[in-house]
């Protein structure tokens, strides 16, 4: 029997007829082979060990030996991070793209797909959640037959790790992103949600959150050019859905709320372009994998047309992110809210009924996917500005405040640290009024509001400060770890939680002999007092409270500096100060 090469590269989805998708194992055996196979233009490499101990497999895909960052640098071409399986579960990006690699390396379909640019491609990321696979982990989802578990081996959700990055996963993706400095992350994923006729959706950050440049590239390259020329091929794609009201979907669609700690959220803070895929969940698997094939072909094919223009926007985007900190009085948004002004959004659902349930006691909505049905809604997809943080000449860190630092670390943020105790002039945020999150989240009981007060001070930085300068283009990802504003920072998370408890504390008997001096020395202290013992009911009913009125307006109190931000601001002068 004559073997044909189509049957030799049969990937293992499409010889299940995609009722099934591969084991990791079977998935890196299919790699290797293309790689034996196409040495010039295939390589694999491991770029980290889960912590389960297997490998974590990245593929290099490109033209004329340029499988390294700097050859790829030297050569021009614009690098494409394209990764699947962050959520294994929905890992239509796996077989996309051992399809779309065969196809471009051994079967001649794709030959110039990749003539101008370079694909660093990760089949799996979160390889022991795809490991860890069932029937039963996606209730949603049509397909295939056993799928891998959200979250990795240490129950993370490596797409909320981005930024504190606690999972070994996430260090390790770290230190391939600082390796090739990818101008274009895409991120495959499959939605939840409403039934329609859409077999994709997409999103990309708000214009607000980018680089101007970025901005521009995307909005042009995105839905000008790769959704347009995906549609051609047969399929039908839209924005990103998250219906306002998911009981009915005539009441519009809204911004999901990206932030850092998500894929397209941290390509921005990078001064990165980022595409998120979102393949509907209810189509088959075998259109679901077709679909993602399709629009990373149309992706890459837009760039291979003009790989100039990427790289363009990337050195303005670095250029920008560089010159902030020069700009007087600079700030930059880290927190989003919707546009309260909507605009008008055709959708392409189906028809569906609202029946008031007798087991939830709420609607319980059910979709016709035989009857197409088009609606005009309203659309809050579009973000404003709200929250700014202000851009120093540097931040300052004492050294004992290990925890940031190692996110530096991490984060392959530069920094440098002081040789001798020098006294100068910072800026301190003042926080007061913290309040938690009710539950914990990805392992931290984040911190979900505080009141941020910046005061001036003259401190003595000890040796071993870290200080990290804004001057260069690592300033917006800096800016969003250490800005108490910033809701992905170090703050957030809870790694300084420890600085707003009161470590001394004093007696009763002693306080009420202290609040008879203070009132006796400071007689609108009296009048302060009694207007909140009379405005203030549980104020008024508490003991504790009443004398902690007192004591906390005391340098007995305030020398415990209770809510000081251990990270300073420095100003130009005092950065040069340093720097002598």
């Amino acid at each position: 029997m004559t073997i044909h090469a189509k049957d030799t590269w049969t990937t293992p989805a499409e010889a299940s007829s995609f009722r099934t998708t591969p084991s990791y194992a079977e998935t890196q055996a299919f790699l290797r082979r293309l790689a034996r196979a196409a040495p010039d233009t295939i390589r694999l490499e491991t770029f980290g060990t889960t912590p389960e101990g297997r490998p974590m497999t990245v593929v290099v895909a490109g033209k004329d030996g340029d499988l390294t960052p700097e050859r790829a640098r030297a050569a021009g071409k614009p690098i494409v991070l394209l990764q699947a399986g962050i959520h294994p579960g929905e890992i239509e990006g796996k077989d996309a793209g051992l399809m779309l690699l065969r196809d471009f390396a051994t079967m001649g379909r794709l030959p110039h797909l990749l003539d101008h640019a370079v694909l660093v491609y990760i089949p799996v990321y979160s390889v022991d959640g795809h490991e860890n696979s069932g029937p039963y982990f996606r209730i949603n989802q049509n397909g295939p037959e056993e799928m891998g578990f959200r979250g990795q081996s240490q129950y993370l959700n490596l797409n909320r790790d981005y930024v504190k990055a606690d999972a070994p996963e996430t260090r390790a993706w770290l230190t391939l992103w600082n390796a090739w400095k990818p101008d274009l992350l895409i991120d495959i994923h499959t939605t939840d949600g409403a039934d329609y006729q859409y077999d994709l959706t997409w999103y990309a950050e708000d214009a607000h959150k980018l680089p101007p440049s970025i901005a521009a590239w995307q909005a042009k390259a995105f839905a000008g050019q790769t959704m347009p020329r995906y549609e051609k091929l047969g399929h039908l794609a839209s924005p990103y859905l998250e219906f306002r009201d998911g009981r009915d979907i005539t009441k519009g669609i809204e911004n999901f709320g990206s932030g850092p700690r998500f894929s397209t959220g941290y390509a921005a803070i990078r001064n990165r372009a980022g595409l998120l895929i979102e393949t509907h969940m209810l189509k088959s698997y075998e259109v679901r994998v077709r679909a993602t094939y399709d629009v990373v072909r149309s992706m890459l094919e837009v760039i291979n047309a003009d790989p100039a223009a990427l790289l363009q926007a990337s050195k303005d985007a670095d250029r920008w992110a560089s010159s902030l900190s020069a700009q007087p009085g600079a700030s930059l948004p880290v927190t989003f809210k919707l546009d309260p002004t909507p605009k008008p959004f055709q959708l392409k659902g189906y028809a569906f009924t609202q029946t008031k349930s007798d087991i939830s006691g709420d609607l319980w909505v059910q979709y016709d996917p035989k009857t197409n049905k088009t609606y005009d809604i309203q659309s809050w997809n579009d973000l404003l500005p709200d929250v700014s943080a202000p851009i120093p000449a540097a931040w300052a860190i004492p050294p004992q405040w290990t925890d940031i630092i190692e996110r530096l670390d991490a984060q392959g943020i530069p920094y440098t640290r002081t040789t001798a105790a020098t006294k100068v002039a910072v800026t301190r945020d003042e926080l007061t009024q913290p309040k938690w999150a009710d539950k914990p989240f990805e392992g931290h009981h984040m911190l979900k509001d505080v009141v941020v007060t910046p005061a001036k001070e003259t401190v003595e930085l000890p040796p071993g400060t870290v200080i990290v300068r804004a001057d260069n283009v690592d300033a917006v990802l800096a800016l969003n770890l250490l800005d108490a504003r910033a809701p992905d920072s170090v703050l957030r998370w809870g790694y300084l939680n420890g600085i707003f408890e009161q470590k001394e504390y004093g007696e009763p008997r002693v306080l009420e002999a202290l609040a008879r001096k203070m009132l006796a020395e400071n007689p609108s202290l009296k009048a302060e007092f009694d207007a909140k013992v009379k405005s203030d009911a549980a104020f008024a009913a508490s003991p504790r409270a009443r004398l902690t009125f007192f004591y906390e307006r005391s340098p007995w109190y305030t020398v415990q500096k209770v809510g000081a931000y251990p990270v300073l601001r420095l100003d130009a002068p005092a950065l040069q100060q340093l720097a002598h």
